[in-house]
């Protein structure tokens, strides 16, 4: 494993995966802690943070280009920014299940599902995990 693909990318392309990498790990942390105590909303905060920097810092990533510089995948960047603000409006009114449905599903498609896709032949985090 080496980090140097990713260093010499772009400067949008390390701060995308060093925040998706970060969000993950925190993720898990959240799923496995206590839930509606200080340090899970505090934690969310922070999560919630590098869930936007991933998705903003998508939008100067260029790689794969479908319609015009964008591909699919700004699609799902435009649909975590709306369901970042859903999910944090959720728990602040107490409901706890939609928000927990929404976290889920961004947790699972938007750093699982997609990240698994970077790790595709071609792709920097192939070559950062498995080497050029």
């Amino acid at each position: 494993m080496s980090f140097a693909p990713l260093l010499e990318a772009a400067p949008a392309i390390p701060l995308h995966a060093f925040a998706a990498m970060a969000a993950f790990g925190l993720g898990l942390v959240q799923f496995a802690a206590p839930k509606g105590t200080l340090p899970h909303r505090t934690l969310g905060w922070i999560w919630v943070a590098l869930m936007a920097a991933v998705a903003v810092s998508s939008f100067w990533i260029h790689q794969i280009r479908l319609v015009g510089p964008f591909s699919p995948i700004h699609l799902l960047s435009i649909f975590t920014l709306a369901m970042l603000p859903l999910a944090v409006w959720r728990a602040h009114t107490h409901r706890v299940t939609d928000h927990r449905r929404i976290m889920i599903l961004l947790f699972t498609g938007a750093l699982v599902v997609a990240g698994l896709f970077t790790l595709l032949p071609g792709r920097i985090m192939h070559s950062v995990f498995f080497g050029a």
